[in-house]
């Protein structure tokens, strides 16, 4: 994908995550707050034709290319799609189960159990101070939990990212208000392991051997 970027489809239907997330907060998150960091991206890069064949991946990566006067804007815009894309693809309409495959021992290879790892997601998740992400990274094989604030993005910090979790108080707020824990608590019925599972595989293919 390459500018001019445009708004993905969501996965499913708005009314599909209910009674998690309700049909509300996906118009509102998808269709404004999304769609606004696609239009605000593409209103910046019309000013820089020698970017536009950057992808959004390379866009975050590769910052140092970036002009001074717009690296930051770029960074926080292009940021907004792709954090944005991975949470809605992450999450499923229908609920799956928790995973038993490859993935399924890597987390416990790396937490200890599956419910560690859930204990350790939901405590970045809750504790992220005001907006931001907490994710479920893959760094040179290894499964790891971060959080990043803002729109700050983990492919910046040269790592891969599986799993995402928005807090950013639009993502809930019309449905949790300020109950951040029971909108994490939850999310975690919408979690497309799946995908999550599909995504590992994949990403491990391409990891050497040690």
């Amino acid at each position: 994908m390459q500018y001019p970027f445009e708004v993905e489809p969501l996965p499913y239907e708005y009314d599909a995550l209910e009674p998690y997330l309700c049909k509300e907060i996906l118009h509102l998150h998808h269709d404004k707050h999304y769609a606004g960091y696609v239009l605000k991206l593409n209103d910046i890069l019309k000013n820089y034709p020698n970017l536009q064949n950057m992808t959004l991946e390379e866009l975050l990566i590769n910052t140092d290319e970036l002009p001074n006067e717009a690296k930051t804007a770029i960074r926080n815009q292009a940021g907004g799609v792709y954090n944005h894309q991975l949470y809605f693809a992450c999450m499923n309409h229908a609920e799956c189960e928790m995973p038993t495959d490859r993935l399924a021992l890597a987390l416990n290879s790396s937490f200890g159990s599956i419910e560690q790892f859930r204990a350790e997601f939901t405590a970045a998740a809750i504790n992220q101070f005001g907006s931001g992400y907490a994710w479920l990274i893959l760094s040179n094989g290894k499964l790891e939990i971060i959080a990043t604030p803002n729109q700050d993005t983990p492919i910046s910090l040269t790592v891969t990212p599986l799993l995402c979790i928005d807090v950013w108080e639009h993502a809930y707020y019309l449905q949790y208000q300020n109950r951040r824990a029971d909108y994490v608590e939850n999310w975690f019925n919408l979690i497309n392991w799946d995908f999550i599972g599909a995504r590992y595989m994949s990403l491990m293919n391409d990891v050497p051997a040690r």
